[in-house]
């Protein structure tokens, strides 16, 4: 498991430039000291000034005086906020959806494309989406974009277009590096859609019907040959019993008589009369002479 979902609180104080314990001093301390003051004179009234309600999907970095006033924001539920010297910023921390426009990438083989993409995002550390990036939204989507291009840029056509989840992979590792600082986790990266020009589509759908046609060429090409060699050797097996011959005319005829019922003139040789009433080739034969 990724040490910044587990412990994301730990480091924010790494990941967050210029939080500091130090104290706020003598000037500091005597605002602190009003300001608690006012706070319990105007009781009834300043407690529901001071008292602020935060959301569980939401923290809330104070500001004391200008300054963090702890290494991890506050909340959820009810926070203490003194008047006059503390202001507090809410951060959502739910998961949010950036869509990439079509992006105009010129790939590796020199083909102009547009392709578009959508990036889920969340920020782990409310300190440092706060304090190290003036808009953390919009810092993350020109980065999105600019990283898109940069990767796809290096790929050819059919990489992008056979590669998807692996381009999708890289571009989320990029990002997620790239963002560790501002407090951001990215937790997918996905290409929706490759635009590609009308010409160059008509160009591949004829290479791919050429393709297509050259298979299915050689496929009938190889069922001839089987279906010749398959021929031959039922023919060495006529040739070895005639009689097999004969059988084969009858299992047609009977096939054909199934199928349609209709008149069927077939040939039928002589010698299969043989034995049936006395007829044989050799009386066959000598009639004419008697007449």
């Amino acid at each position: 498991m990724d040490s910044r979902v587990s412990s994301p609180e730990k480091q924010d104080k790494e990941n967050f430039v210029g939080v500091n314990n130090k104290r706020l001093g003598v000037c500091g301390r005597i605002l602190f000291s009003l300001s608690f003051l006012l706070v319990i004179i105007t009781f009834p009234i300043s407690i529901w000034m001071c008292l602020k309600i935060i959301k569980e999907y939401e923290r809330a970095v104070v500001f004391r005086l200008g300054r963090i006033q702890a290494d991890k924001a506050k909340g959820p539920g009810l926070i203490l906020v003194l008047p006059c010297i503390d202001v507090f910023v809410k951060v959502d921390l739910r998961t949010v959806t950036c869509n990439i426009p079509p992006q105009e990438i010129l790939t590796r083989d020199s083909v102009t494309t547009q392709v578009d993409g959508v990036v889920y995002y969340r920020i782990y550390s409310a300190v440092s989406a706060v304090a190290n990036v003036n808009d953390v939204h919009q810092a993350t989507f020109l980065l999105a974009q600019t990283t898109l291009r940069n990767v796809l840029g290096t790929q050819s056509l059919s990489q992008i277009l056979a590669g998807r989840e692996e381009i999708a992979h890289s571009i989320r590792t990029l990002l997620d590096d790239a963002t560790e600082l501002w407090g951001i986790r990215v937790a997918r990266v996905e290409i929706k859609d490759v635009q590609i020009p009308v010409q160059l589509q008509r160009s591949m759908a004829a290479e791919a019907e050429a393709t297509r046609e050259a298979r299915a060429k050689v496929l009938a090409a190889e069922g001839e040959m089987n279906a010749s060699k398959s021929l031959k050797s039922a023919s060495m097996v006529l040739a070895e019993s005639p009689i097999a011959l004969q059988l084969r005319y009858l299992q047609t005829l009977s096939t054909v008589a199934t199928e349609k019922n209709s008149t069927i003139v077939f040939p039928l040789p002589m010698n299969i009369l043989e034995g049936i009433g006395g007829v044989n080739s050799d009386n066959h034969k000598k009639l004419p002479n008697k007449a």
